[in-house]
Formats: structure tokens, C-alpha cells, sequence
């Protein structure tokens, strides 16, 4: 092992959050809690919002900002309709938080439905998400009606956020009321805030594009009860270009 650190380090982070006709009388509670999460982190953080339905859409003026009335003002941008494009979004957002300036990389995904407008699959958004440096957070805001009468439809919906953050080491989340998403955020905000850093040197050094598994095992000490590891399941070592200089 090369690092091992617990440090309070600015993020750039994607706010995606649902936009279709089912979310519209949600999104002033959503708004206000993904507000909460920003308020509550790292000072120094950067963010965007990427509002989705049939398409996704960057609604921040800038590509990342730290500007609490920017992020309101394209998290207020509702135009609550249509289906839900949830893993173009995400792959979407994905690709572009690769342009963020800090290390840490984070999305917050809000969706109250299953996917059923996107030209990519799951397995391509789990892909994506694996390939990637970031965490994900998902919260599925799926009422007790949605349940009882879509239940096969809201099975496939929690898997689908839960695969996506399980490949990050992130989490998600199913509450019953969407008033409790500002708890989420808050918990989610310090979860951000109260992480470790591992490094490590790998037996295979090949820079090869494929993907290492990885297990971390947690040692307890006597007192402290149950704890618990949650990480990404491995990582993509990055390919190295091949270029040729002529004379």
C-alpha cells in the first residue's frame, strides 16, 4: 500500500436530476435538497446540473461553478415532461465531469421512474460508471402506489441505481417520502467529506486498459462493533497512447 489518508478535499460534482412529467410536483423539494448538498460540502467544490427527460440538458451557464444562485437558477429550470432518459444521462454526465478540475469526482442522480427513453443500456451506464473516477448517489423517490401497481417496473428501477452506485462504491437510496431527500443529502454530503484514500501498488503493472479487481479487508479493533467496507469493486488501469514523431 502506498496511501493511506482521511482528508476533506473539494469535489467536482454532477447534479442529474430527473425532469419527466412524473417528477413535476417533486422537484421543489429535490431542488431544495440538492441545494442542501452543496451548502453542505466542501466550500472550495465545483458543480453542474444536468436536468434530463427524453434528452439531458447542461443547465449551468459554466461548466462547473460554485455559485449557489447559478445552481438554483438551472435547478429551477423545470420543463417537467416527457420519458425518462436516466443511463444517457448519467453516461452523459459522466463524460462530463472528466472536464472537472478537482480529483474527486461525484454525481448525484434523482430519478422517480425506470428508464425508458435511452438509446444506451444499463450495462453500458454500470460500464461507463466503473471506467470512471467518480462516486455515485442515486436516490429513487418511487411512492408506495408506484409499488403496488408497477411493482416489476420499480424492481428494475431500484436495480438499475443500485448497480450503478455499487459500481463506484457509492450508495443508493430508496426513501418513502421525498421531504426526507434534504436527510439524504445532508448524510450524503458528510459521507462525501469522511472518506479514505487507499493507494496501492499493483502486481500487474500493465497499462493495458482492463479491469483489476480489488479487495480491501477490515481489521476491527476490539470495541469499536461491526464495521464495514464499502469501495468499487476494481478499476480500469488507464491504456497508454501509443504515438510515433517523425523528423
Amino acid at each position: 500500500m502506498s496511501v493511506f489518508r482521511q482528508e476533506d478535499v473539494p469535489v467536482s460534482m454532477g447534479l442529474v436530476i430527473d425532469n419527466s412529467g412524473s417528477m413535476r410536483d417533486k422537484r421543489p423539494q429535490v431542488n431544495a435538497a440538492a441545494l442542501t448538498l452543496v451548502k453542505t460540502s466542501n466550500p472550495n467544490d465545483e458543480a453542474f446540473v444536468v436536468n434530463f427527460n427524453d434528452d439531458f440538458y447542461l443547465d449551468t451557464v459554466h461548466d462547473f461553478t460554485n455559485d449557489t444562485n447559478e445552481l438554483k437558477d438551472a435547478l429551477e429550470r423545470i420543463d417537467a415532461r416527457g420519458s425518462t432518459a436516466l443511463y444517457d444521462a448519467v453516461i452523459g454526465s459522466l463524460d462530463h465531469l472528466k472536464k472537472g478540475a478537482k480529483d474527486k469526482k461525484v454525481l448525484l442522480v434523482v430519478t422517480d421512474g425506470v428508464d425508458n427513453a435511452s438509446r444506451k443500456s444499463l450495462q453500458n451506464a454500470v460500464e461507463e460508471a466503473q471506467r470512471s473516477d467518480a462516486l455515485i448517489y442515486a436516490i429513487g423517490l418511487f411512492s408506495d402506489d408506484d409499488l403496488k401497481h408497477n411493482r416489476n417496473e420499480m424492481k428494475k428501477a431500484r436495480r438499475a441505481l443500485t448497480d450503478m452506485a455499487n459500481a463506484t462504491g457509492g450508495l443508493a437510496f430508496f426513501p418513502e417520502n421525498v421531504d426526507d431527500t434534504a436527510a439524504i443529502c445532508t448524510q450524503i454530503a458528510r459521507d462525501i467529506r469522511n472518506q479514505y484514500t487507499l493507494a496501492y501498488y499493483p502486481t500487474n503493472t500493465n497499462q493495458d486498459g482492463t479491469f483489476r479487481g480489488v479487495q480491501v479487508l477490515l481489521a476491527a479493533q476490539r470495541g469499536l462493533g461491526k464495521l464495514s467496507v464499502r469501495t468499487r469493486t476494481g478499476y480500469y488501469a488507464k491504456a497508454v497512447s501509443r504515438t510515433s514523431s517523425g523528423n
